[in-house]
């Protein structure tokens, strides 16, 4: 069986940039990352990983390109897990950063799950569409400000701690 999917840059503007790749189901989360490298025009030296993700894109669990963790707790790697052990019609979504300074994020969703075509080769670009941008895009957080709290509103006077029972000679 082969999956195709859909891999869009989180870019948080009105352009889609995305490509369409086709590849084996059996195929490790490492041959997915290089087809996704070169598809976008990286030359895919730089850090990576997936996230396993629920259909809200909330960022799971993470599958690494390395292993870069001190030894007390294990990380799952690309090279180690298949793409249908973590994916498949009930769980669709993963989420795929490249580049851990620039941090290039992918939505990654599978669209379709169909026979392999005889003599066709995998994994395949099927469609390209948009261009990348020469910097990843910066992503802009905020939250809902509650205009009943101000954090600096505790009249505390930082500089005057000598009325505080503090002793600044501790050691």
């Amino acid at each position: 069986m082969v999956y195709r999917f859909r891999i869009l840059l989180d870019n948080d503007t009105d352009d889609d940039i995305f490509r369409d790749i086709e590849i084996r189901k059996t195929d490790t989360l490492e041959d997915l990352h290089n087809a996704i490298t070169q598809s976008f025009g990286f030359d895919g030296s730089e850090m990576a990983s997936f996230y396993i993700s629920d259909n809200e894109w909330n960022q799971g669990e993470e599958i690494s390109l390395f292993n870069m963790s001190d030894g007390s707790e294990t990380v799952r790697l690309m090279h180690e897990t298949t793409i249908e052990s973590v994916t498949d019609k009930d769980n669709t979504k993963l989420i795929y950063v490249y580049d851990f300074f620039s941090m290039w994020t992918f939505l990654v969703e599978l669209g379709e799950i169909v026979d392999e075509a005889k003599g066709a080769d995998y994994p395949n670009l099927m469609y390209v569409h948009g261009q990348i941008p020469t910097e990843a895009p910066i992503k802009e957080f905020s939250a809902e400000v509650d205009d009943d709290f101000d954090e600096y509103s505790d009249d505390l006077d930082i500089d005057g701690y000598e009325d505080l029972d503090f002793d600044e000679n501790w050691n």
